[in-house]
């Protein structure tokens, strides 16, 4: 065997060994959580996600997901990524105001009985955070999919809010398990709303 080849059957072991201890823990909170989802779905809320660097790509996948189908047809359901929109985006930083990136457009758009879906897979980031207050000043719900394990934004949660935490990974480690917990997510929701 290569040291390429050593290395390639390395990254796949972690991956398997990960993806159990995943799939050990988190398993209740995935239902809980696609649980929240549905109720803040029937009670005509919306779902607002944010999150930053390559996780905003599992935001907008999550998303579309739920905009467009997952795996069936079926009606659309409300959903929206905060970091899809560049240039509003870009233009809060302009004003060096890159920690309310998300609460300024969580104000303006949130309302009560929709739900703020953050997904964090490198630390925990002040604009994460005040997105999160935002929220809950606006009377919505929190559900947060992260990396890692009692952070600070832990402490933010209150006990309508959810949370799926991974075993402290590297946001490599951790991309391909979000994906997974996502897909499950939009899966258990669509069976839910529409069943099949």
């Amino acid at each position: 065997m290569t040291d390429t080849e050593h290395q390639i059957n390395q990254w796949f072991a972690s991956h398997m060994e990960h993806t159990a201890q995943a799939a050990s823990t988190a398993g209740p909170a995935i239902e809980d959580v696609a649980d929240a989802f549905v109720a803040t779905l029937l009670q005509d809320g919306k779902i607002i996600t944010c999150a930053n660097g390559n996780a905003n790509i599992l935001a907008q996948y999550f998303c579309t997901s739920l905009l467009n189908r997952f795996e069936q047809d079926r009606p659309a359901l409300p959903a929206i990524n905060l970091g899809a929109d560049a240039t509003t985006y870009s233009a809060i930083c302009r004003d060096n105001r890159f920690n309310d990136t998300f609460s300024r457009q969580v104000r303006a758009i949130g309302k009560p009985g929709d739900l703020l879906f953050v997904i964090v897979d490198d630390g925990h980031k002040a604009n994460l955070i005040q997105a999160i207050q935002a929220a809950h000043d606006r009377e919505m719900s929190v559900v947060v999919l992260s990396a890692r394990e009692k952070s600070d934004i832990t402490s933010l949660m209150h006990p309508e809010d959810h949370e799926i935490a991974l075993n402290n990974l590297s946001p490599t480690e951790a991309t391909p398990l979000l994906l997974l917990i996502i897909n499950a997510l939009c899966g258990l929701i669509d069976g839910k709303l529409f069943g099949g």
